[in-house]
């Protein structure tokens, strides 16, 4: 191309997208093989995989087959690959050793107390305090007393000839009001009027005094909180430093004895914020900086309280909701012992266990990530938050993946854990830090497709059949492992209701608030119907699409929140979010408020879908005119060619659906300046024929207003943001008054492969309830039966990789089973994967019914 503006090479400063998905690709010009079975599933598939972007292959040319993805939810194992590579399995239910170790420590220690106890009442006598006794005091006390100028009690009691005036209570700065008070009542030479004048005037300052020092000694405490530049100078734009540094105590409090009810920490009056933004903006980095251990709220007054967010036995509570009720039989000496071990439990000498986070191995079976995750919260009485993961996985498949919870004992959530259905955790370490949203390098994927079919081998003999089918998996899988597949974000994307995800972002992005939340509380009239009890036809409707589907009925022809609310399940957030909010008959019509009220990281999917709708028909505008071939003004990113870069790749923060939330870019008035971004240019005509760049090089970007546009691209992005289909937005206006869906745009892959080679197995079976892949829970419970001297099921059959060994196909098989082992990236969809695979409409996705099935 002879364009100078495609020479230029402008440099822009940008976060990546890295989080690619795998798109199945469809090319409209491929003619769908012969034995393909003509339904229209897979017709309505395709349609909706063109209706956002997905229209082109890699490799076209191969041939493809058809199968049944998801039959059994063993079907789709997924594991998570972690950022050193290692493929995370669940092995080992034990405990770690060290927990019987800090146990003995607790028990050392308390029994070391209770001799020291004894022996200090003994040596216990009346009289006045001295200098050495109040420092003593001080340090056993929860408050140290700290006296200025060199003035003890004694100094100060000793004055009788003269009343304490105020300045002279000026001179002390923290002194324990029970201990000072005891000790005036002990000094018989001060009239009565001394000794009230002094505990009127210590009584005035003691509970500023108190708090104060209590707090800056927590503070010290080598575990304490050091804030980073950037929230420090955040904090200190909200507040005053007295104000500041009363916070950091408190959090500092909170985390060194994580055991009080939140009442114990007291709270910080940050004082009167009138604006409503600032005060939401202020609550929100609290939260934030503070990692959920404190909260904020405003008084009727408009006044900031900042306290511990701690629930009822706090974050680390050591009993459980029915120990803590089964307990009040028990004597005080035993409570106050019970309370003690909590305490010392919170003063574990974590870094003798490795750190303050347990990680573990969480295993499901058909399960969301936040159903187990929410569950262990409530049998240990902490919040969900209080809980990390890298990502959430499928539901319908069987996953393992690592998560972190902050200070708490791994045999407690052991005991949490037992009664789990359908789950396991295990493999538990301590380790100093916890883990992050995108924190993995992707997924280990071995897929089950059942029911497959081959062009032109029905006619040929059983095993005649079985070869031939696995020549063309292994030649297709060897094409993808080495050719990779255009990097289309996958229908998941835009979800799964009748109004797609994109839909919702695009009338976020037109300022069209009450749009945006009517489609959010759509619903299928199908599954309203089936909720109903009325003729549904074929359609199959889950007992959660149909209370999803009725509670939303209720709210809009009744109006009616609550009653919504009983029904509507907890899984649908956003809807239940909404509902509740507008609930609020003093908000009914605040549909901006609404959208506000959803979790941020799901508002930001529904923009972020929009971005993907424009991501994926650039993407197959790009590859139906070039192919694979680099071309002059293709964008790279610098960063991956170390010799051009100074800057190190930052940590990412990600959204509820895995993509990078990319910040603001310099230019903007909220970013910090100090921030690192990943720089994007493009590619001069000599660099693009120089052969030092391949596709898997280029990226293009996602629509916002602080990114670089291919110049060959820009055109076709601008008319199709413009379309009806595009929502009417206009290119070069992506900013917003809601910083939220202000986007700055992002850069992604255009072409990917598996990490690693794909590896494939053909088998052929007659029963659909047949299994041919290991799962890790009976990998384990083969290990235990081995052990115990029993062989139990068809364990004598697995291979070493988990596959089945099904032995002889017999002359009793009617069908095929393809199994497919891949390693995806971050946010890379497999079904995306299996469209290159298998071609046009070769990926049937099971439709449930309901009631079961492994």
């Amino acid at each position: 191309m002879d364009d100078p503006a495609l020479s230029s090479s402008p440099r822009k400063k940008l976060k990546m997208d890295d989080n690619s998905s795998l798109p199945l690709v469809m090319n409209e010009d491929v003619i769908p093989m012969q034995s393909l079975n003509k339904e229209e599933k897979p017709v309505v598939q395709l349609t909706k995989e063109a209706e956002v972007g997905i229209t082109e292959f890699v490799s076209p040319e191969l041939s493809g087959f058809t199968g049944i993805l998801k039959k059994r939810y063993t079907d789709f194992l997924v594991n998570e690959i972690l950022p050193s590579g290692q493929v995370v399995h669940l092995d080992d239910l034990k405990v770690p050793k060290s927990g019987n170790a800090v146990k003995e420590s607790i028990e050392t220690e308390l029994s070391s107390e209770h001799l020291h106890g004894e022996q200090a009442k003994q040596d216990s006598h009346p009289g006045a305090l001295s200098s050495e006794n109040l420092t003593g005091t001080a340090r056993s006390a929860a408050n140290p007393a700290v006296l200025h100028k060199d003035k003890t009690l004694e100094c100060i009691i000793d004055k009788a000839d003269a009343p304490l005036e105020l300045q002279d209570v000026d001179l002390i700065t923290a002194i324990p009001a029970v201990s000072m008070l005891s000790d005036v009542d002990q000094k018989p030479e001060l009239t009565a009027k001394e000794q009230q004048g002094i505990k009127g005037a210590v009584e005035a300052k003691t509970d500023e005094a108190n708090a104060l020092a209590g707090w800056q000694s927590y503070s010290k405490e080598p575990e304490g909180l050091q804030l980073t530049p950037k929230d420090s100078a955040i904090l200190n734009s909200f507040f005053d430093a007295k104000t500041v540094d009363l916070t950091l105590a408190l959090f500092n409090k909170v985390i060194n004895s994580p055991h009080r009810k939140a009442k114990d920490y007291g709270t910080v009056d940050a004082g009167m914020i009138t604006d409503r933004e600032l005060r939401t903006k202020i609550h929100q980095e609290i939260r934030r900086i503070f990692s959920s251990r404190l909260d904020s709220s405003t008084d009727g007054d408009g006044n900031i309280v900042i306290s511990s967010a701690n629930e009822r036995g706090g974050w680390g509570a050591q009993a459980s909701g029915r120990g803590a009720r089964g307990s009040r039989g028990r004597s005080n000496k035993s409570n106050n012992n019970n309370n003690r071990q909590s305490q010392l439990m919170g003063k574990i000498r974590w870094k003798e266990l490795g750190g303050e986070y347990l990680h573990f191995t969480l295993y499901k079976e058909n399960k969301d990530t936040m159903e187990v995750i929410s569950y262990l919260a409530r049998e240990l009485r902490v919040r969900p938050k209080a809980f990390d993961f890298a990502g959430t996985k499928d539901r319908r498949a069987v996953t393992v993946q690592r998560v972190s919870v902050h200070r708490l004992n791994a045999q407690r959530v052991v005991w949490a854990g037992r009664t789990l259905r359908n789950a396991k955790i295990g493999n538990y370490e301590y380790l100093p830090q916890g883990l992050e949203l995108g924190e993995l390098t992707g997924n280990e994927f071995v897929i089950t497709l059942r029911d497959c079919q081959f062009a032109d081998i029905s006619a040929e003999g059983t095993g005649r059949q079985v070869q031939t089918a696995l020549k063309i998996v292994e030649t297709a899988a060897q094409h993808l492992s080495e050719k990779g597949f255009i990097n289309y974000f996958g229908l998941q994307r835009f979800g799964t209701f009748s109004t797609r995800t994109d839909t919702i972002g695009v009338k976020m992005l037109q300022g069209d608030y009450k749009g945006a939340v009517e489609a959010i509380l759509d619903f299928d009239p199908v599954s309203l119907a089936a909720a109903q009890g009325k003729e549904t036809g074929d359609a199959l409707v889950s007992s959660d699409d149909k209370r999803r589907a009725f509670a939303l009925d209720v709210f809009k022809s009744k109006g009616d929140s609550h009653e919504a609310l009983q029904d509507l399940p907890r899984k649908f957030s956003a809807e239940s979010s909404i509902v509740r909010y507008l609930g609020n008959r003093n908000k009914a019509s605040d549909y901006l408020g609404a959208m506000q009220s959803i979790s941020r990281n799901l508002r930001l999917m529904y923009v972020h879908a929009y971005q993907s709708l424009v991501w994926n028909a650039a993407a197959s505008e790009r590859w139906k005119t070039y192919g694979d071939r680099v071309i002059e003004g293709d964008l790279i990113l610098i960063d991956e060619h170390l010799e051009k870069v100074d800057e190190p790749l930052q940590a990412e923060e990600v959204d509820a659906d895995g993509e990078i939330i990319v910040q603001p870019g310099a230019d903007d008035s909220s970013a910090d300046p100090e921030e690192g971004f990943i720089r994007a240019r493009s590619l001069t005509k000599e660099e693009a024929e120089s052969g030092q760049y391949t596709i898997f090089d280029i990226v293009l970007p996602t629509p916002g207003y602080d990114i670089l546009y291919p110049a060959y691209l820009e055109t076709f992005y601008k008319t199709f943001m413009s379309s009806e289909q595009g929502g009417g937005l206009d290119l070069h206006d992506m900013r917003r008054g809601w910083k939220d869906i202000s986007l700055s745009g992002s850069y992604r892959k255009i072409v990917v492969k598996p990490h690693t080679a794909i590896t494939c197995s053909v088998h052929a079976y007659s029963d659909d309830n047949e299994k041919f892949v290991e799962t890790d829970d009976e990998r384990l419970m083969k290990k235990k039966s081995e052990e115990e001297g029993e062989t139990k099921g068809n364990a004598a059959n697995i291979k070493n990789n988990g596959i089945v060994d099904q032995g002889n196909a017999t002359s009793e098989w009617q069908k095929l089973a393809v199994v497919l082992t891949m390693q995806l990236g971050a946010s890379q969809y497999a079904t995306m994967a299996l469209r290159e695979l298998m071609k046009l409409g070769g990926v049937k996705m099971y439709k449930p019914d309901y009631g079961g099935g492994r």
